[in-house]
């Protein structure tokens, strides 16, 4: 038995409202809930009630036995002060306010939806399985799952709003500073991606401003200050880099700080870190002005062609110093722009947006909806169940509800799960 569940009784009714008493045997009517409080405090606020002759406004407090309520020391705390109704599923002893008088009680057991308990019971005791709803998510309308991905969606979306509001704070509101460190987080995908942020994160973007019309100089600098010039390598380039870096260094006063190691391992040569922060550098070096471009494009085939870039000259016959490759040119590729979109562009539009006051949801969904659905283990286990990711938008919002619902039992809050029980 969860409190949540308790709360989903109390704020939409399961239970029979008619004729109903308290502990002590009063009359009890709910003229209305109350606002349900997700912060700390009593668990409704403002609720509307009439016990035997008197109407109460006031809070309400809710737990699984009466005794809870000195478990969470609430005697001590003014905030419950005016608890008007105490609500529970067993009541095991009588709570008293300050003036001696009892709080009165309202006793779930016996009047809550046997139904709805039943249900909720059955999808929460599930054994060995991956998600509770495992076995009835199938069944779930298609409708409501579309809507609800959409949801979980906008969600996520103001997750990483977050994240990017923390970054802007920290580079003073320098948005081309935050779309920097969001790209190079991404540029390194999931094996260096935490390697590539920290590195963007010592370099002060007023360096990479002076140094954009060098695409050598950017290299040196990212690759210097990533840790990859630290061997022994006999090689014309990485000499040349090696020398530019050690003049940038102590020209700028760089402190390579607590940069997480570059890995190569396991990694497929077209995503080897020497050829991305190479595209990195070519990207500024040859697209002034990032950001505004960012803001002001919304269709997918703007940004492939924006990010359409390649490696300076060396990388095009290298993937790593010291060993010479087949020639290629090795061009950003659409699906790499897909998660691009996906991690950094879509969600640094979202938060601009929000700072200026508008709501561009609308463009921004139709823009993830034209992107297909990323592959990994969460949405193949999610589709084996029943089809239902088609596009980055339900991806993305499918990571979400497992993230955020399903791993962590908050079916009562989870649109599917709230079918489940209160069909």
């Amino acid at each position: 038995m969860q409190e949540a569940f308790l709360h989903y009784i109390w704020q939409y009714k399961k239970m029979a409202v008619v004729n109903l008493v308290t502990t002590q045997f009063e009359a009890l009517e709910i003229i209305s809930v109350g606002q349900h409080n997700t912060n700390s405090g009593p668990d409704f606020f403002n609720a509307q009630l009439k016990i035997g002759e008197q109407l109460w406004a006031g809070n309400v407090e809710i737990h699984i036995n009466s005794s809870d309520w000195f478990v969470h020391s609430h005697e001590t705390d003014q905030a419950y002060d005016n608890v008007i109704l105490h609500v529970v599923w067993e009541h095991d002893t009588e709570i008293f306010r300050k003036d001696n008088s009892i709080i009165p009680t309202l006793e779930l057991k016996h009047v809550a939806d046997k139904d709805i308990y039943n249900k909720y019971t059955k999808l929460m005791s599930a054994q060995n399985k991956w998600i509770n709803c495992e076995s009835d998510f199938a069944a779930v309308d298609n409708f409501v799952i579309e809507n609800w991905l959409e949801r979980l969606y906008v969600e996520r979306l103001e997750r990483k709003f977050k994240t990017i509001d923390s970054l802007l704070k920290d580079s003073k509101n320098d948005w081309e500073a935050v779309l920097f460190k969001m790209l190079a987080k991404n540029f390194g995908l999931k094996v260096n991606g935490d390697a590539f942020f920290s590195m963007a994160k010592t370099i002060d973007y007023t360096i990479i401003r002076k140094l954009q019309t060098n695409q050598m100089a950017l290299e040196a600098l990212f690759f210097g200050q990533a840790g990859l010039l630290e061997e022994d390598v006999q090689e014309a380039y990485f000499l040349e880099l090696h020398k530019e870096y050690k003049f940038l260094k102590q020209k700028f006063q760089l402190d390579q700080g607590q940069v997480v190691p570059i890995q190569f391992f396991r990694l497929r040569p077209q995503n080897f870190p020497t050829v991305r922060l190479s595209q990195l550098a070519t990207l500024y070096n040859s697209r002034m002005n990032l950001f505004s471009k960012v803001i002001e494009m919304n269709t997918r085939k703007e940004f492939y062609q924006l990010f359409h870039v390649g490696t300076s000259v060396f990388w095009e016959s290298h993937y790593t110093f010291g060993k010479e490759s087949k020639p290629s040119s090795k061009k950003i590729a659409k699906p790499f722009i897909d998660l691009l979109l996906i991690n950094t562009i879509i969600p640094i539009k979202f938060a601009y947006a929000r700072y200026q006051g508008k709501d561009i949801n609308e463009t921004l969904l139709k823009l993830i909806q034209e992107i297909p659905s990323e592959k990994n283990s969460i949405v193949s286990a999610f589709n084996n169940l029943k089809k239902v990711s088609h596009s980055a938008m339900q991806s993305q919002a499918l990571i979400q509800l497992k993230s955020e619902y399903c791993d962590k039992n908050r079916c009562l809050q989870c649109a599917i799960g709230n079918t489940l029980i209160g069909s």
